[in-house]
Order: structure tokens, then sequence, then C-alpha cells
């Protein structure tokens, strides 16, 4: 059984909204009640329970008294506030008492926990988030968004390795091909981490095409795109207006040119499609342990979908495949760890 610690006071609209996600996700089909682990505040979740019509003992229910705000700072929170939901949550997967931990709190604070209390990978730097979303191409995935905002070499290199992975083993994506986003095209462009950058990619026999521009990210010329966490987090962000924008522009068109039904109908397909709740949350890709991070603003539905994509995750045994494919890129490179060589940077400790 698949067992998943849900950070129920993790967002703009917890506990209310997560709870409800839960729930959501058990009528659904998508998860048992039995596979979820609600963490937080015990009073406060047993009594959205109960404004829900269900009664508290239906549910396991981990206390965790205190919750990490989002104007703190993240290792000093963690090291305040030891009870926290997202601490407890963290901790039960560390443990091996759940296989996945899903949060829509302080990005920063679960990033921080995950990294500490449940270690990288084998051979992997630093962690990095990553989001699928549909090209026009099919699914690509763009990494990082936000775990890491001072990159090396290495780090990047890591990222587009365990992104191939994800794309390949978890999206079913048969031959990803790896990019580095960039100001332009050719080689010559960009700054000096991502020359360097683009030189380890040539000599690691990864599916490598490239530096692709703002506008390829949606075009499907990669299908992984790689950036640094400050990059990428703008380009997520402005790319959720930008389609929050579009989808009231097309819902106001079509209403005027279609009945309401069908007009309804094609904008829910058009949501289905760009939506952050429809995609279930971002995968923090390196750590020993599945860790999906959702947006602040969830509703229901979007915990509905993290906890669905969870469950996929833990299934599909990413990690296992991130492992195998760095040993093997390794290998191939004499022995060496990809980019030691020039990343200046000392290995993270990946034990617990």
């Amino acid at each position: 059984m698949v067992e998943i610690a849900l950070d129920a006071m993790g967002g703009d609209h917890a506990p209310r909204e997560i709870v409800r996600g839960a729930l959501r996700s058990v009528e659904q089909g998508w998860l048992a009640r039995e596979e979820l682990i609600l963490v937080g505040d015990e009073g406060r979740i047993a009594a959205e329970l109960q404004s829900a019509g269900v009664d508290p003992k239906n549910f396991r229910v981990q206390h965790a008294p205190e919750v990490i705000e989002m104007g703190e700072t993240p290792l000093d929170a963690l090291r305040k506030k030891r009870a926290s939901s997202i601490g407890i949550a963290t901790e039960l997967v560390a443990t091996g008492k759940a296989a996945a931990v899903v949060s829509a709190g302080h990005t920063g604070a679960a990033v921080a926990c995950a990294k500490l209390r449940l270690g990288t990978l084998e051979g992997i730097r630093r962690p990095g988030i990553a989001v699928s979303f549909d090209s026009l191409t099919g699914p690509a995935v763009l990494i990082d968004v936000g775990a890491n905002v001072d990159c090396k070499p290495v780090h990047l290199f890591q990222y587009g390795l365990m992104g191939h992975a994800y794309a390949r083993d978890v999206l079913g994506v048969k031959e990803p091909t790896v990019a580095l986003l960039n100001i332009g095209e050719e080689e010559e462009k960009g700054n000096r981490l991502i020359k360097e950058t683009a030189d380890l990619y040539r000599s690691s026999g990864l599916p490598f095409v490239g530096n692709a521009e703002g506008q390829d990210v949606f075009r499907g010329k990669a299908t992984v795109l790689v950036c640094d966490g400050f990059v990428g987090n703008l380009v997520l962000k402005t790319s959720e207006g930008m389609g929050e924008f579009l989808l009231q522009a097309f819902a106001s068109e079509l209403q005027a040119a279609l009945t309401p039904e069908k007009a309804k109908e094609i904008t829910r397909r058009i949501a289905q499609r760009i939506d952050y709740a429809e995609h279930g949350g971002a995968l923090l890709l390196g750590v020993e342990g599945i860790v999906v991070i959702g947006h602040g603003r969830s509703d229901a539905r979007a915990a509905a979908s993290m906890l669905r994509t969870a469950k996929r995750y833990v299934s599909a045994e990413v990690n296992r495949h991130i492992v195998a494919s760095l040993r093997a890129t390794a290998a191939a490179q004499g022995g060496e760890s990809p980019g030691a060589s020039s990343s200046g940077d000392s290995p993270v400790r990946h034990d617990r």
C-alpha cells in the first residue's frame, strides 16, 4: 500500500481546501483513505472533516501544531519550528512511514526540509523542481523552477539528466531531448554558466539539442528545458499569468460566438491543458523520497491532483531511474562523476 503524507496546513487556503482535496482524491478513486496521512493541527483538520460531513476517525491524522509561514526564512523556521506540518510530513517519509510528501506551503521550507531530512540521491549535488506541461509536440519538462537560484554547471547538467529520466520513465516520452534555456540559439550566446554547462552536455552522451529561447518553451523544441531556479520561476509564473489571461480571453470570445453549453465545454478542455490545478504540482527531483510541491493558491481540485500524481510518481520509481542514468553517464565518462572536474562544487551528502 502506498502511503502519502499530506501537509494539510500548507497553502493560502489551508487547511480547508487541502482537506477537501484529500476527500476529493478518495471520491475520485485516486487514493484509498488508508493511503492518506493528514499532517497538521489535529483540531483544525477534524473540524474541516466534520464540516464536510466526514467522521474524523475515518482518516489518519498526524498532529503537527506549528506552521511555517510564507515570510519566514526556511532554515531558521525549520530550526525554530520542529513540530511544523512540513517537517513532520517529511519525517514520515524519512522514517519509512510514508512513500511521499505533498505540500502547497512554503516552497523553500519544503526543499530545505527534504534536503536535510531525506538527503540527496547518490551522486546528485542539488535537487531541482521539475514541472511538466503540454507543448505543441507533446509532454515537456522545465527544471529548475525555484529550488536553486545560484547554480554551477554540474547542477544544470544533472537537472537535464534527471529531467530526461523523468520524461522517459514517468511521462512516457520514448526519446526525450534536452536543451538549455538561453537568450539565443547560437553556441556563442549566453553567460559563462550556460556555455560551460553546454560543454558538459556535449561530452555526456545525453540527447542534447543545444540552446532554446523563450519562445521555444511551448513550441516543443526539446522535451526537457534546463535553467536555474531564478529563471525557471520567472518563466513558470509568467506562463501561468499568460495562461489565465488567454483562457479568460478565449472564454469571452467563445461565449459571444457559441451557445453557452458549447462555450463552456471548449473552455473546460482548454483549461485542462493549461491550468496548473490539473497538472498535480511539481516534483522535487534528486532527493531520497518523493516530494510534490504545489502552488500556494492550490484549491481542493489542485490538492487532489497533487495526491494523484504523487502516487503515480511512487509507482514509476523515478528515483531508481535517475540513479541508474547517473551511473551510466559516469561509466561512459570513465567512472568520473559528470561535471566533477569543472564544477568546483563538493558533493552533497546523501545519507539521512
